[in-house]
């Protein structure tokens, strides 16, 4: 009984190896191909299109977020076509060249989260300061007040 549980085991482990393996060669399968093809209408596109702008809106979010997400559209419609896995090991190096190439000079400033501005901010603390106040009162006034409660 132990051995066909154990030759059992193995099968199913071989099996699960062999698909392993068939997916590995598939998405290296990928490799050169999908590069090149990423690079002859993704980068191509998206590099006229950042042409088009002016270089001072390359770091701004309004300007380039559309030119981005085609970007980002087209290498999964790539990968679609080619039936390979997005997102891959080589979308990953893409981006990587894209940020180096076109954003390498952009600050954060602009993008990290700020205090809003304290009209804004006060009513925030304020409020609830005054509130416990008012019902810190209330409690006192209303324990002092006992002479009228059953």
């Amino acid at each position: 009984m132990e051995s066909r549980v154990g030759s059992a085991l193995q099968k199913y482990l071989l099996l699960w190896f062999i698909i392993a393996v068939a997916r590995c060669v598939s998405a290296q399968g990928c490799r050169s191909q999908y590069e090149d093809l990423i690079k002859e209408f993704c980068l191509a596109k998206f590099s006229l299109d950042m042409q088009e702008l002016d270089q001072s809106q390359w770091c701004s979010w309004e300007d380039t977020a559309e030119l981005y997400e085609d970007l980002t559209n087209c290498t999964y419609q790539v990968a679609n076509k080619m039936s390979c896995y997005w997102p891959n090991r080589m979308v990953d190096e893409f981006f990587i060249q894209i940020h180096r190439l076109y954003f390498h000079d952009c600050s954060m400033t602009g993008r990290r989260l700020r205090d809003p501005p304290n009209r804004i901010l006060g009513p925030f603390i304020v409020v609830p300061i005054l509130v416990t106040l008012l019902m810190t009162a209330l409690v006192v006034w209303r324990s002092k007040r006992s002479e009228g409660i059953v």
